[in-house]
């Protein structure tokens, strides 16, 4: 075999080597202003059933999108490929469009990180037991701060109300001007109804509560899963597994979210929280620098507020208790 170089080994060379791109990279994002909007309804391993009008369409999620929250429940985005719904085909999203509001919480108060749950809510049904199982304060009082936190507006929905009375809570909450609701089983719902109608209201509670009972009530074709209450431990089961948005009849969507046992706030700060207050913001500007408000804080301007008869006793009582949620 020659060591010499010749024509051919040239020849060789010139097609093996990698040749140039012949699209230049650039940062500009390409443009899908002119691609259908949907709304996501439900996210399940990978997939996104979104919907445009009263067509369902799935959806996987683009390259472009983030990981991590890049798609969640209430979303509005742009979606490219097939959207005819029929069966088999897929879609693709591309963009996520700007979120008015998100509500997140975290696994517990030692993990800070945040795990979306919808996004476009604007008010919020924490929902409550009267009994069976009992209704728990320090996690209607964390929900509230999350919603609070998120700028969304919180409605306490109390259910079971032909086993215990609603005093307790109604005590507990109104002084905060949270709006209230009970109901029972077969009770009248057009004050509910009232409620939710042309809004976009997340339900959000304890397993166990009758979530989706009511839901199911409010939206009859709705068949959101029910379960009972354990003997043994007095907690509900988690019937559903996944946030799912619903159009309502008469205007508007609800979301209903999967019952949830705790309810970390590790993400939010405490200064958030008496924004959402106005009368208590502007008390608070003559507190001292780091103060947390809390009962017997040193020059807190609160108890001073209060001495002088400018905010009620009872509505610092239940700003002072649902902010002990972050100790």
């Amino acid at each position: 075999m020659s060591g010499r170089w010749d024509k051919h080994d040239r020849d060789v060379e010139e097609f093996d080597r990698p040749r140039r791109r012949s699209r230049p990279r650039t940062k500009e994002r390409p443009d899908y202003s002119h691609l259908p909007i949907a709304r996501v309804v439900s996210v399940d391993r990978g997939r996104y059933r979104c919907l445009i009008g009263d067509r369902q369409v799935t959806a996987v999620r683009g390259r472009l999108i983030d990981r991590k929250g890049g798609v969640i429940v209430g979303d509005n985005v742009r979606l490219d490929g097939d959207v005819s719904g029929d069966e088999g085909t897929l879609s693709r999203i591309v963009e996520v469009l700007e979120r008015t509001t998100m509500l997140r919480r975290s696994a517990d108060d030692a993990d800070s990180f945040e795990r979306p749950i919808v996004a476009n809510a604007d008010q919020l049904f924490i929902v409550t037991a009267l009994a069976d199982p009992p209704p728990r304060m320090g996690m209607i009082d964390r929900i509230l701060v999350a919603a609070y936190d998120a700028r969304i507006e919180p409605v306490l929905c109390l259910t079971k109300a032909d086993l215990a009375s609603p005093k307790v809570l109604r005590e507990a909450y109104e002084p905060l001007g949270v709006p209230i609701l009970v109901t029972e089983p077969e009770a009248d719902l057009t004050e509910i109804h009232e409620a939710i109608k042309d809004r976009v209201t997340v339900f959000v509670g304890h397993s166990g509560v009758g979530k989706s009972t009511l839901v199911n009530r409010l939206i009859p074709d709705a068949n959101r899963a029910t379960g009972e209450v354990s003997e043994l431990t007095g907690k509900g089961r988690h019937t559903s597994t996944s946030a799912y948005a619903m159009e309502l009849p008469g205007g508007g969507w609800l979301i209903d979210t999967p019952g949830v046992r705790s309810f970390g706030i590790m993400h939010v700060s405490p200064e958030s929280i008496v924004g959402a207050f106005p009368d208590l913001a502007e008390i608070a500007e003559d507190c001292p620098r780091g103060c947390h408000h809390e009962t017997g804080a040193v020059d807190c301007a609160f108890d001073d507020a209060v001495a002088a008869g400018r905010l009620a006793e009872a509505r610092l009582a239940s700003f002072r208790r649902m902010e002990a949620a972050f100790i």
